[in-house]
């Protein structure tokens, strides 16, 4: 076995903004693992937030690199195990096990999905992210991808009623929106009934994620299903969020990887919570992992390479919020160039 890291700055189509930052290039880290003549690929993507920088993700592989290179493995899940025990970094742990599960399915010849027992005829439907920006440019970007039947529109500005308000003048499609943790308990509980009134169908993380106390009150009081995205990073935060948020919005680079998402999925649907994995622009190689546990969702944010001026790799596609699955086994993932 061969770990491989390959690093890349993936041009957006558009500058994406959120409540705490913009960015126009998503710099991301690529995990090849290479056996014989078989490559498995996995990813991370940096984030500011979580302080995932591509220096500290090559540090945090490079002190696996024994392991990864000379332990035998036969499920992704032993991989993971093992290498969890050495990395604290949950974004390069995730790059790694994606690698292994795509390896693991290419070698075995089938989709990841189907190695799981899984079938796609009933997946989720992918939204499309509307950034914060100007409202008239909102709507624009809106309308360049005017066939998708969902949109997330990121909110956390002055004008939050308005910029749903103008975007839902212009379509029909089912809304979410996302405050990204801008909000306080009395603005989401007031927000939540004119955001039903105008087609949305649930908010995500509405208030910062040291103010988990308070959710209960937006639970109690809102007239929306509210999902747990800051809150809810790891398996052990599950329980963390019942009564306090509907359902949680799973993140493979904040969790670790397919493996420890699996456990929370099942976790969650213990406690009658809904699930959702969402993406952090993934180029093809991530939105392709997350392609393999669509079939066990309620909803989907996967549009990460729709969102990108030009993708590194091919493999699952969403057109229309629809995944199209290649006819390769693993995750399905070919780098290209």
């Amino acid at each position: 076995m061969e770990l491989i890291i390959h690093d890349f700055e993936l041009p957006l189509l558009h500058p994406f903004t959120i409540s705490r930052e913009t960015i126009t290039v998503q710099p991301s880290v690529i995990v090849e693992l290479r056996e014989g003549d078989i490559s498995g690929y996995g990813e991370a993507t940096t984030n500011s937030y979580y302080g995932a920088t591509k220096e500290r993700l090559r540090e945090s592989l490079e002190t696996c690199r024994d392991l990864v290179e000379n332990v035998a493995w036969e499920e992704p899940h032993q991989l993971w195990e093992l290498a969890h025990e050495q990395l604290n970094d949950s974004f390069a742990l995730c790059a790694l096990d994606l690698a292994a599960h795509d390896l693991w399915g290419k070698r075995l010849g089938k989709p990841v999905y189907e190695l799981w027992g899984l079938t796609t005829e009933n997946n989720p439907i992918s939204n499309y992210t509307i950034g914060i920006d100007d409202i008239d440019v909102m709507v624009s970007k809106m309308q360049e991808f005017g066939d998708w039947p969902v949109y997330k529109i990121k909110l956390g500005t002055e004008h939050d009623l308005e910029i749903v308000a103008e975007l839902r003048k212009h379509t029909q499609a089912c809304f979410r929106v996302d405050a990204n943790c801008a909000w306080t308990a009395q603005q989401a509980i007031e927000f939540s009934k004119p955001l039903a009134d105008l087609g949305v169908e649930f908010i995500e993380q509405p208030l910062p994620a040291d103010q988990i106390e308070q959710m209960e009150d937006v639970f109690d009081l809102s007239a929306l299903p509210v999902m747990a995205d800051e809150n809810c990073l790891v398996p052990s935060d599950v329980d963390s969020c019942i009564g306090r948020f509907h359902g949680i919005n799973i993140k493979l680079v904040k969790c670790g990887g397919l493996t420890p998402a699996r456990k929370m999925i099942k976790q969650a649907r213990k406690s009658e919570l809904r699930v959702m994995v969402g993406c952090m622009t993934e180029s093809t190689v991530g939105i392709s992992a997350i392609a393999q546990v669509l079939p066990l969702l309620d909803y989907v944010d996967m549009d990460g390479a729709a969102l990108l001026a030009r993708d590194i790799a091919s493999g699952c596609e969403v057109r229309q919020g629809i995944c199209y699955y290649p006819e390769a086994p693993g995750n399905g993932v070919t780098l290209l160039g």
